[in-house]
C-alpha cells in the first residue's frame, strides 16, 4: 500500500535522526492525495504528545484552517496509542489504516498496552481525584462558543 510505505519512510526519518519512536502517519484525501505526514519527534521536541499522528493531525488542520478532517483517511505504521486515538476521533477521521499493532509497540517498550489497561480499569497508573468546585462547573453554564 503506497500510503503505508509513505509513513514507513516517516518513522525511519524519526528513528535515523534520532527525533522519537519508530512511527510515521500519513493523511489523504478523498482524491489521494497526501496531505500531510509527521514522524515521533517526542526526544527532539521533549514532547511527549508529538506522536506521529498528532503531528500529521496538526499539519493538516494547519494547511486546510481547519479542526475538521471528516472524509480524510489517516495511514499509520503502528495501531494508534489511547492519545493518538482520541486525537483522530476528535479531529472526525472515520478510516485509519496501520501496519503493527499495540503488541508489537509492547514488545520493544512501548506502554500503550498499559494505558489501554488503566482505561478499563486494570492498573492504577496515575490516581484521580475529583475536587467538585463551583467555579469550575459554572464555566460550563457560562460557555457559549462553539461545541466540537
Amino acid at each position: 500500500m503506497k500510503y503505508l510505505k509513505e509513513a514507513i519512510k516517516e518513522a525511519e526519518i524519526a528513528a535515523k535522526l534520532k527525533e522519537g519512536g519508530p512511527f510515521g502517519a500519513v493523511i489523504v484525501d478523498k482524491m489521494g492525495n497526501i496531505v500531510s505526514s509527521g514522524h515521533n519527534e517526542v526526544l527532539s521536541t521533549n514532547d511527549p504528545t508529538a506522536h506521529a499522528e498528532i503531528n500529521a493531525i496538526r499539519k493538516a488542520c494547519s494547511k486546510l484552517q481547519t479542526k475538521d478532517l471528516t472524509g480524510y483517511i489517516l495511514y499509520s505504521t503502528c495501531e494508534p496509542c489511547p492519545m493518538c486515538l482520541s486525537a483522530i476521533i476528535w479531529s472526525n477521521i472515520k478510516t485509519i489504516y496501520y501496519g503493527s499493532n499495540r503488541k508489537d509497540a509492547a514488545s520493544i517498550g512501548f506502554k500503550d498496552d498499559d494505558i489501554y489497561e488503566f482505561i478499563k480499569g486494570k492498573n492504577q497508573l496515575l490516581e484521580k481525584h475529583e475536587y467538585e468546585n463551583i467555579e469550575c462547573k459554572k464555566l460550563f453554564e457560562n460557555y457559549d462558543g462553539e461545541i466540537y
